[in-house]
This record gives C-alpha cells, structure tokens and sequence, in this order.
C-alpha cells in the first residue's frame, strides 16, 4: 500500500498535466493509467516506409494556447498544416473543387448553409461556458435535437447534407444524436464555427513534428517511472471524509485526494465506495463516446497538390466523408487522412479491414482522379474498439442531459475531483480542453490542501 496526497486516473493529456501542476507544488502524486501506454486519445503510427503518422487527436489551432504553451515547453516543435489549393465537394456523384467560402455547395445551396449558420451561430452566443443549464431558454434548447432544429429550419436537401457531414466530423456522431444546446456550447467553446472546421486559422492549422502523443510521452518522462505506473487498470475507488483507497490490478493506493480524468462514461464503470449520487451516475449513463475509424494513405508523393488542390475534401456520398492533406513536413511522401464517422463509422466497423480500404481507396479516387487508386500503405485506428476510449473524438449530451445532470459534470464529489476534455469550458472535447481541465482540477485540490 502506498500513500501519497493525490492519485490520479488516467495518463492522457488531463491527468499528466494535472500531476505535473501538483508536483511543481510540492505535491505527491502517483497517476494509474489502463494502457501499456500513456497518451489517451492521442496516438503514433508508423506506415510501412517509416514515416510518423497520428492516429489519435493531432491538429492544433492557434487559439489553443494551453496546449501550445504546453508544445513549447516540452522542446517540440510545429508545422501548418497543407492548405494551399482547392477543396474538393462531392455531392450526388459530382465533383466541384472550389478556392472560396462555398465549400464547393450551389449557390443556392451555399447561401442556406451559411443563414443556418450564422442561426445557430447567434445562439450560440447566448450560451454560458461556465453552465450551460443556466442559459437563456436552456429547456427549450435542451430538449431538441440539433437534427430536429436544422430540418425545421431549411429544406434544401443539398444544404442538409452538408451539415450532415459536418456534425460528424466535430463529434463523430450524428445531429440527432446531440440535444441543440450541446451543439450550441460546443461552438461557443471552441470560438464558433469557422474556426472549428478551418484549417487556415482554424483547429486544424498545426500539427506537431512527429506526433502530438509525445505531448504525454514527454510529460510522464518528467514525471518519472515511480510516478506513472502502466497497465494498472482501476476497479474501484473507496472514499470518505479521511481520504481514498483505489484499488487497481493486485495493488492499492491510498491518498489525500482522487482526481479522475477518464471520459465520463468510463469512469462511470468504476466501482465507487460508497456509490455516487444519483446524478452523477445518470449523467455518466448518458455521455456516449462518438463513432470513428482513423485512416492514413500514403502515396509515393502528395500529387494532388500537383493538381492544384489542398488534400481537403467533403464527400456528401460515401462513408469516407471527410479528408485532409497529413503528408510530413518534408513532403518525402503524400499521406490523406480521413475518417469513418458516426453512423458511417458503426457500419464501417462491420466490414473487414480489407473492405474498408477499398472503400477508403475508391472514395480517394473519385475525389482525387486515378492516381489516389494506388496507395503506398493504408493505416487505420478502430477508436469504438480501443478498450480504454470505447470511441472518440469524446462524449456529447442527448436531449435533455445537461439541464437535468450538466451541474455533476465536474463538481467535486467529496475527495474525487473530475478532469478530461469533456469538462473543460474552453475547447470542450479538444487537446487544449483537456489540458485547461487538468490545471482546473489540480488548482481546485490544491485550493482545498491550502484551506
């Protein structure tokens, strides 16, 4: 047994920053991370001529200034992401490649995607970061789904498409699948949406040389072996007015205080001693982790760019809808990543690896000519599969879920405090997000130490 003032669960981006802070102020801290790895929802591949890939959360926007700060002082470094050249759309079997702020739609088309946009945009702005529950007409929000609102606002069909890919490529799960105000304190979270689905001045601006799961790795290295302990899955945490006991694989540690930065519908699975409130075990039950399979495609060089375009691409068709430019710095070799993302992603998962590719190929060739026919490699990451995430990019509120449970999202509950990219106020569900959530937790244990 062993004693220290804070454990924490999880060695992703949440719970390394968070042990970190607490060590810097002379805290003891032991993390217990599931995995034989650490970084969470960020992860390293390797294709078949030797260059990195990221089969987890990778980009970062310049907004993201935690995460950054984070990048920089750990001595890594970053690079833009490929954005030069046209988009491709691909909608009912045509292709439009385009270089303005259509997203390659019809006029017709484009002009109702953007009023829906700007709708959704000024109520967005009504939202509370802070509580979401206490917004302007929160029921009323809460209680419809983002599907529900958008198809009782607009009937061109081309426009509901559009949207219909977007949605998923932010949450890796479909508009009916979210209540309106989720959606709505997603995007205020994040700065509204041009920055979320921008490259250029968006979320997807930067990557970083080699890999964002060096963030963690770096991290624990600081941390040191006696801190972080892998393979050490927790199967329950006893607490009272005098502390906490988690137990995990034949060992146990005890300690002044918890911090748990699982995603909630995991740490919803542990066994608590004595059990939860109510409300905290309702919310958990009802965050789901989105659907999505990552692939990476090399090609002996990024022709596309040849042909004038970015790499960037919606394909309104297939399952396949979403691809941007993820080929090195260097350029020594053209990679794509895309996504299977929601409902795509659930039908996807039932196919074999080999059928996927296909898929993933013949989507990348009808958006980008014969020569995307012939990948180097195909690399892909099943994140509904990964034992300890059961999904990404995060977890997302049905109808009804954050006024009725949002207050138990990250309130303490005695000794067990609550971080991860699903209880940040900023960059909710982002790597920044759950960098913030970390020093969030941390400085309310350390309040708490203090008093």
């Amino acid at each position: 047994m062993t004693e220290v003032d804070v454990v924490v669960v999880g060695a992703g981006l949440a719970g390394l920053t968070a042990a970190r802070a607490l060590r810097a102020e002379g805290r003891t801290v032991r993390v217990l991370e599931a995995r034989d790895r650490v970084a969470g929802r960020t992860a390293g591949g390797t294709l078949a001529n030797g260059v990195a890939v990221e089969l987890g959360g990778q980009w970062i926007g310049r907004t993201q200034t935690e995460v950054l700060g984070l990048v920089e002082e750990l001595g890594l470094t970053t690079f833009p992401t490929f954005d030069t050249g046209q988009g491709v759309t691909r909608y009912r079997g045509t292709v439009t490649r385009y270089d303005d702020v259509t997203f390659g739609l019809s006029f017709e088309a484009a002009l109702e995607a953007g009023r829906l946009q700007l709708e959704l945009e000024k109520l967005a702005a009504t939202i509370s970061l802070s509580a979401p529950w206490t917004s302007p007409k929160a029921a009323e929000l809460d209680r419809r789904t983002l599907d529900e609102w958008l198809r009782a606002n607009t009937d061109n069909a081309e426009a509901l498409a559009f949207w219909a890919t977007v949605v998923p490529a932010l949450f890796s799960a479909e508009a009916s699948e979210m209540s309106l105000l989720h959606f709505l304190f997603y995007v205020k979270s994040g700065g509204m949406l041009d920055i979320l689905v921008g490259v250029a001045g968006g979320a997807q601006e930067l990557r970083v040389e080699g890999g964002t799961h060096q963030i963690c790795e770096r991290l624990a290295a600081e941390l040191g072996e006696e801190v972080v302990t892998l393979n050490a899955a927790v199967r329950s945490i006893t607490h009272d007015e005098n502390g906490v006991r988690v137990d995990f694989a034949d060992q146990v540690v005890t300690a002044r205080y918890v911090i748990v930065t699982i995603p909630p519908t995991l740490a919803g699975r542990l066994d608590y001693r004595p059990a939860l409130p109510g409300a905290r075990d309702g919310l958990t039950q009802q965050i789901p982790m989105g659907s999505v399979i990552k692939v990476q495609i090399a090609y002996p060089t990024p022709f596309w760019r040849e042909a004038g375009l970015s790499g960037f691409a919606f394909d309104l068709d297939d399952a396949l809808s979403v691809v941007l430019d993820n080929s090195p710095s260097d350029g020594s070799c053209g990679v794509l990543v895309a996504f299977f993302e929601g409902a795509h992603a659930r039908v996807a998962a039932g196919w074999s690896i080999g059928e996927r590719r296909a898929a993933a190929v013949a989507s990348l060739t009808e958006l980008f000519g014969p020569q995307a026919a012939e990948p180097l490699d195909y690399l892909e990451l099943n994140w509904m599969d990964e034992e300890f995430s059961r999904g990404c990019y995060g977890g997302r509120l049905g109808a009804g879920v954050w006024t009725q449970y949002g207050a138990a999202l990250s309130a303490p509950i005695g000794r067990i405090h609550w971080a991860g990219a699903e209880t940040a106020q900023v960059w909710n569900g982002y790597m920044d997000g759950a960098v913030r959530s970390g020093r969030r937790a941390a400085a309310e244990v350390l309040d708490r130490m203090d008093s």
